[in-house]
């Protein structure tokens, strides 16, 4: 999720990383806090909705989890890394947009005020995709152009009343869609070949015309858009780079790691939603929406984030061994949550819904940790 620079040699990854690590001057934490919020506020409305008896901040907070986590928390980060990556100031305000949304969530306004922040949002990241496409055309823009304005359609369907059932699809496009962008961005001295993109291409289609049918046949629409997340899950696991890199030692092996982990969950993913089509609630939709926003977008911060926060925040990191406890703990902990889904345990689900949470907090302690240890 790093923008890399163009050069006559292709650095070896281990350098990339190493690059990536340095910290950047400056950094906005109070977008970053604003983000952090939204975390813990989903997480909490999470363990909630799954009855874990946790008392509600407001009424309706359990009703915005999924405005929080994919809007409030992924929406600000994904949209802040992009503006502080672009060197574009001005443009700040999409993840301040994003930012105020969800605390709009948080003091439990009305619904339509915190969407039509978060739409403004959205709005804005497509715009600015949309620029720097005219300036330099390249696939990975027009893809992440593409996630971009996902977001802005599952937000404008939440607007509009449509159930967030109707939304969620979208909004895992709009991450789905800037990962595989972000991805081919770091492809770039070893881009794939033509086969190989337009194979990624027919996968990017598939989703979206399976998002878009959902509006006349919501099951079949989202049979078809499981086959073009388990496509582009496929195409990641073969064609990324983390395939030869997991050879690597340190830091570089655990993004390979978390990287591969990512693909297999997202290849799952579609397979789910190829076999249940459209779910409302239940065991099954919880299965679904969480192997992609669990198993996958997690797996891919929990991967860059030793790479991104030094070069937003501008602060040192240093790797350190327990990551691989938050990372094998997230994935232990969801394929129990979805074994216990498919075999209609709800009430095992609960328990690795609680270790899902576990794993986000000891993600966020390890992290700390290795600032502080990197001070020294």
């Amino acid at each position: 999720m790093t923008k890399v620079t163009a050069a006559h040699d292709p650095p070896s990854p281990q350098k990339e990383v190493e690059a990536a690590m340095r910290p950047a001057p400056g950094g906005p934490f109070p977008l970053i806090a604003l983000a952090a919020l939204a975390l813990l506020a989903a997480v909490w409305a999470g363990l909630a909705r799954m009855g874990w008896g946790l008392p509600a901040l407001h009424p309706d907070l359990t009703a915005h989890h999924g405005d929080l986590m994919i809007s409030g928390f992924l929406g600000t980060l994904i949209s802040l890394e992009r503006v502080v990556a672009l060197k574009r100031r001005a443009a700040l305000a999409i993840p301040l947009l994003a930012g105020a949304g969800s605390f709009a969530f948080l003091l439990g306004s009305p619904a339509g005020v915190g969407l039509f922040l978060v739409a403004a949002a959205g709005a804005g990241l497509l715009a600015l995709y949309a620029a720097i496409y005219r300036l330099q055309p390249a696939l990975h823009t027009a893809v992440m152009a593409g996630g971009a304005g996902m977001w802005l359609v599952g937000t404008l369907l939440r607007l509009g009343g449509a159930p967030v059932p109707r939304a969620v699809p979208w909004w895992a496009g709009f991450l789905v869609l800037t990962i595989v962008g972000e991805r081919l961005e770091l492809m770039r001295l070893r881009f794939p070949s033509p086969g190989r993109r337009a194979a990624l291409l027919a996968a990017i289609l598939v989703l979206t015309g399976g998002l878009v049918f959902t509006r006349i046949n919501p099951d079949l629409g989202m049979r078809v858009a499981g086959l073009g997340l388990a496509g582009q899950g496929v195409w990641l696991a073969s064609s990324d780079i983390a395939r030869r890199t997991v050879r690597q030692p340190g830091l570089t092996r655990f993004i390979a790691w978390s990287l591969l982990a990512g693909y297999v969950w997202l290849t799952v993913a579609g397979v789910l939603w190829l076999h249940f089509g459209q779910q409302a609630a239940g065991v099954w939709y919880d299965a679904m929406l969480h192997a992609v926003f669990l198993g996958f977008v997690f797996s891919m911060i929990f991967g860059h984030a030793p790479v991104i926060l030094p070069s937003v925040l501008g602060v040192r990191m240093a790797f350190r061994p327990a990551f691989y406890g938050h990372l094998v703990l997230l994935h232990a902990s969801l394929l129990a949550r979805i074994a216990a889904d498919l075999a209609g345990a709800p009430g095992a689900a609960r328990w690795g819904g609680l270790l899902n949470a576990a794993a986000l907090l000891l993600f966020g302690l390890n992290t700390a940790r290795s600032v502080r240890a990197a001070r020294r």
